[in-house]
């Protein structure tokens, strides 16, 4: 009966130690050809400033780096944050204000390289509108997402170029009818991303768009990147490091064929705008990639003043309440190379 009792110890604890091994978050779930099963969230809906992810994966760049990738669609920065937090998913791919935001909050979550290093935060309408300048804004309805991090940094877009807040009047729209704001003259302009809504509405309406941008008019700041939390970035280092690296690669790939990275978003998504959409949109996104500090160097590479500019910003604007380091919001370890 003691052999017995010993035994059933003896297995009680080698299952509980098998169990505690297949629960620890540093081992990766993988395919059938041994490949980390890989999951990456959009900050969107997918549209052309994603085709390198999905080029990558076409063309192998991933599974090369031992991940086998699955892109999913996002509903909004501030969501994918949360969600890589959460451990939701393995990665984001949010803007930048939204991570300050987030990690501001609480939330344990740390870009791991940012790769639209001039934002296409911009103030977009019809050209017919005669809006040449900023100072053409005032006393104009413009569509805009109360709480995200365009509406927090509209005021001072408007401050660099001396206008008041009070000299625009801002309708709370939420993302998906901002365009629709516009098309339908509820709104003169909305606020947006120049890689997004401007070439959708410029095919749809069949009329010019133009834009003010942000980084052209005094204010520049990081945009869009990848994101992991620290559980992550702590426990799976070699994953987090072959992420980084597979990224890039497929950015510098998708730089050197716009159209077969456009031609790799077929079948992406059933709101996947046109392939003249998307051509315009990623043709956009590639004037993003580096700032002065980082010419010359592969996608993915940050610059530590280059972070701090875009906490300052920030912080300036009220989107967080204390501006810390850039490492609190930044892992450098995983700066690809090249």
């Amino acid at each position: 009966m003691k052999l017995r009792t010993l035994a059933a110890a003896l297995v009680s604890a080698l299952l509980l130690a098998t169990t505690a091994c297949g629960s620890s978050s540093d081992e990766q779930e993988k395919n059938a050809q041994g490949l980390d099963k890989v999951t990456l969230t959009l900050n969107w809906y997918p549209y052309g400033e994603h085709a390198p992810f999905y080029l990558g994966k076409k063309q192998g760049i991933f599974a090369k780096h031992g991940i086998d990738l699955t892109i999913q669609a996002g509903q909004g920065s501030q969501k994918t944050v949360q969600a890589t937090a959460a451990g939701q998913t393995d990665f984001g791919w949010a803007d930048t204000p939204a991570l300050l935001s987030g990690v501001s909050q609480g939330m344990d979550v740390k870009s791991v390289g940012v790769f639209l290093q001039t934002t296409p935060s911009s103030v977009q309408f019809f050209s017919d509108k005669n809006i040449a300048s900023p100072a053409d804004l005032k006393g104009k309805t413009i569509a805009s997402t109360a709480g995200d991090a365009l509406s927090k940094t509209f005021p001072a877009f408007l401050k660099a170029n001396g206008l008041a807040a009070s000299d625009v009047t801002l309708q709370n729209t939420d993302p998906a009818g901002k365009m629709a704001a516009v098309m339908s003259g509820k709104t003169d302009a909305l606020l947006g991303f120049a890689t997004d809504q401007g070439p959708t509405m410029q095919e749809k309406a069949g009329k010019q768009v133009s834009y003010l941008k942000f980084a052209e008019h005094g204010l520049s700041f990081y945009s869009n990147g990848l994101i992991a939390s620290s559980d992550t970035i702590k426990n799976k280092q070699d994953l987090v490091k072959r992420m980084v690296a597979a990224s890039s690669e497929a950015w510098s790939a998708a730089e050197k064929d716009a159209a077969g990275a456009v031609a790799a978003m077929a079948g992406a998504s059933q709101q996947l705008p046109s392939e003249k959409v998307l051509t315009d949109q990623f043709n956009a996104t590639l004037q993003l990639l580096h700032t002065d500090a980082t010419k010359g160097q592969a996608p993915g590479v940050n610059d530590e003043s280059d972070w701090q500019k875009t906490i300052t910003v920030f912080a300036d604007a009220g989107v967080i309440t204390k501006a810390e380091s850039p490492s609190a919001y930044w892992d450098a370890s995983f700066a690809p190379k090249g």
